[in-house]
């Protein structure tokens, strides 16, 4: 048998790519900056949307939650959008009685009584308990389904709009059939 050696010698083949042009150049960097200003702005307005609603939510929820003013009311008469009647104290402030306003949605019916808190600086009382945290949380759920949106049509983020919605129907719903039945 023979044996052949090799020479050893290695060829490099330079491949040239054409070089883009600098309007080329600068015209897909400004894209991209473009997209990333997009995604930015959403992202801004959903957490705008998030915390207005948390904001506006906390108004109500709080005073149900730590309220310091607990008592009963007792419904009087009731309007299309308010119930009236008479407050009575059982922790924190005078145990004088008073004349309180409460939201249509969360009262009962004309005679009953209801746990409620009274707000600060006011004469309108909420609910207290589950009923009342989950009626002063409608105006965060509706601010998750409005972000929900912002996050599919704006960011085409689908999982995480899906979620965002899912949580914010749950929310209104949950309140919804808690004041209901």
């Amino acid at each position: 048998m023979s044996s052949s050696t090799s020479t050893g010698t290695t060829s490099t083949v330079n491949i040239r790519r054409a070089k883009r042009s600098r309007t080329r150049r600068a015209g897909e960097s400004m894209f991209g900056m473009l997209l990333l200003a997009r995604n930015i702005v959403l992202t801004l307005v959903a957490l705008l949307l998030l915390v207005a609603g948390g904001w506006t939510s906390w108004q109500t929820a709080g005073p149900a939650l730590t309220g310091e003013v607990r008592g009963t009311m007792r419904v009087a008469k009731c309007t299309e959008e308010r119930c009236a009647g008479t407050f009575i104290p059982t922790t924190g402030g005078s145990s004088q009685v008073r004349k309180v306003t409460v939201a249509e949605p969360v009262s009962g019916t004309v005679g009953e009584r209801l746990q409620v808190a009274l707000r600060p600086g006011t004469k309108e009382v909420v609910r207290t308990g589950p009923s009342g945290a989950l009626y002063g949380a409608v105006p965060f759920g509706g601010s998750l389904i409005l972000a929900a949106v912002v996050v599919l049509g704006g960011m085409r983020m689908k999982r995480t709009a899906v979620t965002l919605g899912l949580l914010g129907v749950a929310l209104v719903g949950a309140s919804w059939a808690l004041l209901t039945f």
